[in-house]
């Protein structure tokens, strides 16, 4: 695992006696310092543990060098440091690093950031030997970089070192900018070398502007040249001016042309080695003129190759779908989990299949060669590049074989699979339509591939809150799957499973717990007790309990798969951990607030380890164990949870997010209980408004809300007040009765 937050100058090391921090080492009460991960000039970067939240962190101590006896520059230097990490801090967006805290301690300077797993581009220049990156890559570090960048600049924050070193990839693809504020902070706290007789601040100088040479006025256009200086570097495997000394370096900045990047690699497209070169112009007014332009360059090149744009970081389920799964990829004898679909058996599936006479073979070879490519990407979880090479193949297998040969429809639904994992529902929908549509024509209504893109386009439209077509298609696909291959396969108890949920989230909770009971039966009889999904049967059983209000069955059932899922699983799988949680939910609602507080003590650590601390489900149980914590009486303790909680949404999710609004309420409900009446006013107004914004006046939490705030209002003595918002309720729900 890479560091958290690891630039490419630190060198990974043992302790010095004497620096900022040594193992085991506790700054502010709060934070362990456990393994040195990088040091560089401006200080050290520790993995640690911070024990109040029980989440790892990353630690980067920042020690001034010299005037450490001048109070009036540590005063100073103090205040220009809580500036600038203010500014890191207020930064929301996925592909910046959090920084969580920051602060001083035994005269050293320090920031709390999220411990990141992946590897800078420095590093993965240094693992390839130097080697460029294929263009699929760069272009996706470009894109994703550059809508970092647009952000921070319509901020009006400029990062002033973008180099490789600050650019970490993360293991699932996504990238993130690391250190803003930090090159103007070296500055200050005394780490900014000069040349000798030049006036010139030296930050890197490989990546540094001609106006930052000149040392004239830098803005964002400054953050687009190292930007360019990067992206060549990842074209070619080495910087633009890539010379001697540091000096020779600024002079190329600052008056040489740099050599094209297709000198070296003419497959280079030319449109990328365009917009490098116009990234490197160096006067700022002869490059692009913000972020947002080089984004729609970017964006343009890969419509033109006939590749869509694909997001880094695949979109969390929403929590209905977290017992769904997607149907079977390919003639399967077992319905596959969506952690590990085997989409590698697809090209093999059509294999026999004749090929037309004006098909080149060694063409049509040469793709399913491709094809399986994409599926290892897919296969490591790498759905951005694996969604791109199949829609190529599926291009090329278009024109090569035609659009409706069964292996162009493969490539199809494989990409239309990717999408689903990356979070584009609406447009994997539409493919899985489109493919189930041309494999009825061709295959038939009944054959097992137009059932399976058939199942699939129905758990898309669930993930749309479309649930009344998503039981219609689920229902159809059931029926022929029992006409066809019976109702014990895999495949046709992964659907009935699928249609128990969707029941639940059409309100028919009876109908779903008997369709539960019935699959996981089966499961069990066809798969075994214990396997996985006999497991996630039992669970949507467990939950069909709760809806139905039966919470002792409901515990007994999560308990039950619980200690299945610790045998077969491990006791920190996620799956596990998800059955943990709801036993706590179940404790709380049987009045055992205690045993739900110890367990959700006990959870949120394990998931802070296995998934992270701003994770959903860390989320989810940290609520949970303030709500729990004020049920108890322990007001003080679940104020500070709910805020805690609040704050990290609102920076993940946004302001106004449903799951936000919850935390914040439950901070107004904390504040109601110490008599804390005003403040709690004021949260609960914020709710109220924010979901009107998003639900809506008449939706049954805005006027929840709006009670809410009567009733602050009436403790306040605001009788007035109180009752005209009363007044304003009931007549939105006596206007609005359907939505109640």
């Amino acid at each position: 695992m890479a560091a958290g937050h690891h630039d490419g100058h630190l060198e990974p090391d043992g302790a010095i006696p004497g620096r900022p921090g040594a193992n085991g080492t506790l700054i502010q009460g709060r934070y362990r310092l456990h393994e040195l991960i990088g040091r560089g000039g401006m200080g050290e970067v520790w993995r640690a543990l911070d024990e109040s939240l029980g989440r790892r962190v990353a630690v980067k101590c920042l020690k001034p060098a010299g005037h450490s006896s001048d109070a009036g520059f540590t005063r100073v230097l103090q205040e220009r440091f809580r500036r600038e990490a203010r500014v890191a801090a207020g930064l929301q967006h996925r592909g910046i690093t959090v920084v969580h805290d920051f602060g001083e301690h035994d005269g050293l300077l320090f920031l709390v950031m999220e411990l990141l797993d992946g590897r800078n581009l420095l590093q993965t220049l240094e693992d390839a030997r130097r080697h460029p990156l294929p263009v699929p890559d760069i272009t996706d570090i470009a894109e994703q970089v550059t809508a970092a960048l647009a952000y921070t600049h319509d901020q009006g924050v400029v990062h002033r070192d973008l180099k490789p070193a600050n650019i970490i990839r993360l293991t699932d693809g996504a990238v993130k900018i690391c250190d803003f504020g930090i090159a103007r902070l070296g500055h200050d706290i005394g780490f900014t070398s000069r040349l000798t007789g030049s006036g010139v601040a030296m930050g890197t100088p490989h990546y540094m502007s001609p106006e930052q040479i000149d040392a004239a006025e830098v803005d964002h256009r400054s953050d687009l040249y190292s930007l360019g200086c990067v992206l060549y570097e990842l074209a070619t495997g080495a910087p633009p001016f890539d010379l001697g000394d540091a000096w020779s370096i600024l002079v190329g900045h600052r008056d040489t042309e740099p050599v094209p990047p297709r000198a070296g690699r003419p497959e280079l497209p030319a449109e990328l080695e365009r917009l490098i070169l116009d990234l490197l112009a160096k006067d700022p007014e002869h490059r692009p003129q913000d972020a947002a332009d080089v984004l729609g360059r970017l964006k343009a090149m890969r419509a033109a190759a006939g590749v869509t744009a694909s997001p880094a970081v695949p979109a969390r389920l929403p929590a209905w779908a977290r017992n769904v799964t997607t149907g079977s990829a390919a003639r399967s004898t077992r319905a596959h989990r969506i952690t590990a679909p085997p989409h590698h058996e697809l090209t093999a599936a059509w294999s026999t299949r004749p090929v037309p006479v004006e098909a080149d073979p060694d063409a049509v070879a040469a793709l399913a060669a491709r094809h399986a490519e994409a599926a290892d990407l897919a296969r490591i979880g790498n759905w951005s590049q694996a969604y791109d090479l199949h829609t190529s193949v599926a291009a090329a297998r278009d024109r090569a074989l035609g659009p409706e040969h069964p292996d162009t429809l493969t490539s199809r639904h494989e990409a239309a699979y990717c999408l689903t994992r990356l979070g584009r529902t609406e447009e994997a929908l539409r493919m899985y339509e489109y493919v189930a549509e041309a494999r009825r024509r061709v295959l038939g209504p009944e054959d097992p591939q137009t059932l399976v893109a058939r199942h699939e386009a129905a758990y898309e439209l669930g993930r749309l809150g479309r649930h009344l077509e998503a039981h219609q298609e689920f229902s159809a696909v059931l029926a022929a799957r029992e006409r066809t291959v019976g109702p014990d396969d895999p495949d046709t108890l992964q659907c009935k499973h699928n249609l128990g949920v969707n029941l639940g989230l059409l309100g028919r909770s009876e109908e779903a717990h008997t369709t539960a009971v019935e699959v996981a039966e089966a499961r069990a009889r066809v798969l075994g007790e214990d396997d996985p999904e006999t497991l996630v049967t039992r669970f949507e059983v467990g939950h069909a309990l709760g809806r139905t209000g039966r919470w002792a069955e409901a515990l007994r059932t999560y308990q039950e798969v619980a200690d299945a899922r610790a045998r077969v699983l491990g006791p920190d799988h996620t799956e596990t951990l998800a059955a943990q949680y709801e036993i706590g939910i179940c404790l709380g609602r049987l009045g055992r607030s205690a045993d739900a507080l110890a367990l959700f003590e006990d959870l949120v650590p394990a998931l802070t380890r296995t998934v992270g601390s701003t994770d959903a489900e860390t989320l989810r149980a940290r609520h949970a164990l303030g709500v729990n914590l004020g049920l108890l009486g322990q007001w003080d303790r679940a104020l500070a949870e709910s805020r805690d909680v609040a704050a990290v949404r609102e920076r993940v999710l946004g302001a106004t997010h449903p799951d936000t609004l919850v935390s914040k309420r439950e901070i107004a409900v904390g504040l109601g209980w110490l008599g804390r009446w005003a403040g709690a006013l004021t949260v609960y107004r914020e709710v109220a408004e924010g979901r009107e914004q998003v639900l809506g006046p008449a939706h049954p939490d805005t006027l929840t809300s709006r009670n809410d705030e009567a009733r602050c209002l009436a403790q306040l003595g605001r009788t007035a007040e109180a009752q005209e918002i009363l007044r304003r309720v009931t007549d939105l729900r006596e206007e609005a009765p359907e939505r109640l």
